[in-house]
């Protein structure tokens, strides 16, 4: 993809993805925060499924606890600095079924908050006047500082349930300014390459 910025992937294990700009643009439905081109990655287990799913999921919220993937290590993709680095966000029930026809009702309210209202716990790290976002952080677990030096593969935290989240997972976006209700997205591939909905990424 031209002009797109080539990452590494910021995890190990299997992660199904979501929201791929692969399949469309802007991925997320909407220019606003400048995710654009943002990405989700939800982590699954050796059967590639996430949480497994029974009556008690079509009508109540789960512990994101249940998740396979909550708590898992979330690695930089680029050598760079570390400029936002926040974890105060509470992990919230996980929506599936009817929950998250209810909490689909209320993301007007989180856009109205903002940014962090949204990306919950998150790092932002400057790769040479290009910021990428990891976002939906453990809270408490955020293990890098403003200033720090990091290179690809360094942990930054692990993989919790906050903000904007129906479900434990990452979302991942580089924009060209470090606020996102300026900057303007930019592209992303992974290895040179970027995956599509429903594919499963194993690192």
């Amino acid at each position: 993809m031209d002009g797109a910025l080539d990452l590494a992937y910021p995890f190990a294990g299997r992660w199904l993805v979501q929201n791929s700009p692969a399949d469309r643009v802007p991925s997320h439905g909407t220019t606003l925060f400048a995710t654009s081109h943002a990405i989700d990655f939800v982590p699954v287990g050796e059967d590639g499924r996430t949480a497994p799913v029974d009556l008690g999921t079509l009508v109540r919220s789960e512990e994101p606890e249940r998740f396979p993937g909550f708590g898992r290590p979330i690695l930089s993709p680029v050598d760079g600095v570390v400029i936002a680095a926040h974890d105060a966000e509470p992990d919230h029930p996980a929506h599936r079924g009817i929950p998250s026809i209810a909490y689909a009702l209320t993301q007007r309210r989180r856009v109205a908050a903002g940014w962090t209202a949204l990306a919950g716990n998150h790092v932002l790290i400057d790769r040479e006047g290009i910021v990428i976002a990891l976002c939906h952080l453990r809270r408490g677990d955020v293990d890098v500082r403003v200033g720090q030096r990091v290179r690809a593969g360094d942990p930054v935290g692990r993989c919790g349930n906050s903000g904007n989240s129906t479900e434990p997972h990452l979302h991942l976006q580089a924009m060209d300014a470090r606020d996102p209700v300026r900057a303007r997205a930019v592209p992303v591939t992974f290895g040179g390459a970027l995956p599509r909905n429903g594919e499963i990424v194993e690192v």
